[in-house]
């Protein structure tokens, strides 16, 4: 039978507070980026500054962090020398780091009442390998069972590797969608939940309707939540009203600043419509969300509101 450690935490708690952006954050912080495996690069030549922005997030308040594993890929680390023990040691040390910084905080924090905070680790589509943003459009060109051979040695590293949950994020197409359903179904031990970057108010990135693709995996029972992720928050209530009509599971929720990600200069552009979280989360909550945190261009202090705001 699957853990369901999100419903164990919600049983103690209204909602979990999710991390916020780790790759920006660590940019904004001076750890270079200019690498095509991104955040993944910083497994490899400064692990510890992971560590500590993922213990920032916990002492800002996040019940939740995800590892730095969204573009963490076998083929990526390879593809840079790393011989093929190295990148699956890599892809592990994703999740030691995160394990490492939830021990630390337990340490400082053993008589403050805090619940014990969850690990996910992040599972990034196909798109992240890439590398070109089509993690925004799903627009690869590959089959179903193309998309699950390609996660498929990965998931079971990183099922292994001791998390409490993984987190499929920022997914664009319903065929990946499926392909990671398919994962999880393999893996009955471990829970996981799936979120997606969105278009508009309406569809995910290649075009589907959110409803549908939520309808579509309803009865999947490792599926521990489902929702929206790397999505304008102007979109967010619209996607979650969606969703919550065709689902029981807990909705999950972590928008980005409302910026546009641009493959080709790699940077963020436009208007950066920052969102109050603290301020949005509880029509948020009103909607079904119970997850609920920040992506790309968010902060600790982005968290920190929000915690203080909700808990």
């Amino acid at each position: 039978m699957t853990a369901n450690p999100i419903a164990e935490l919600l049983a103690r708690q209204p909602v979990v507070i999710l991390d916020g952006g780790l790759a920006t954050e660590l940019e904004a912080r001076g750890v270079p980026l200019d690498d095509a495996l991104w955040s993944a690069a910083v497994l490899v030549d400064s692990p510890e500054a992971i560590e500590r922005v993922h213990l920032e997030y916990l002492e800002a308040g996040a019940d939740c962090i995800v590892a730095a594993s969204y573009q963490a890929t076998l083929e990526g680390f390879e593809s840079r020398g790393l011989t093929s023990g190295q990148a699956e040691t890599a892809l592990r040390r994703a999740v030691e780091l995160a394990l490492s910084a939830r021990a630390d905080f337990q340490e400082r924090h053993r008589d403050d009442g805090r619940c014990r905070p969850l690990v996910a680790a992040g599972v990034g589509p196909y798109g992240a390998y890439l590398a070109d943003g089509s993690e925004f459009t799903g627009d690869y060109g590959l089959t179903e069972q193309e998309l699950y051979d390609f996660h498929a040695r990965r998931w079971r590293i990183l099922a292994g590797s001791g998390p409490d949950l993984l987190a499929c994020e920022t997914i664009p197409s319903i065929a990946e969608a499926r392909a990671l359903a398919r994962l999880v179904e393999s893996t009955p031990e471990i829970g996981t939940w799936l979120s997606f970057s969105c278009r508009d108010g309406e569809r995910i990135s290649d075009g589907t309707p959110l409803a549908g693709v939520v309808r579509e995996l309803e009865s999947v029972a490792g599926i521990l939540a489902i929702g929206v992720n790397c999505t304008a928050p102007r979109h967010i209530s619209s996607l979650l009203a969606a969703a919550g009509a065709e689902t029981g599971k807990p909705l999950v929720v972590y928008p980005n600043s409302g910026e546009t990600w641009d493959a080709a200069a790699r940077r963020w552009v436009g208007a950066a419509g920052r969102c109050d979280l603290g301020a949005a989360a509880p029509d948020w909550i009103e909607l079904g969300a119970r997850l609920i945190g920040g992506c790309c261009r968010t902060s600790p202090d982005d968290i920190r509101g929000l915690r203080s705001a909700l808990l």
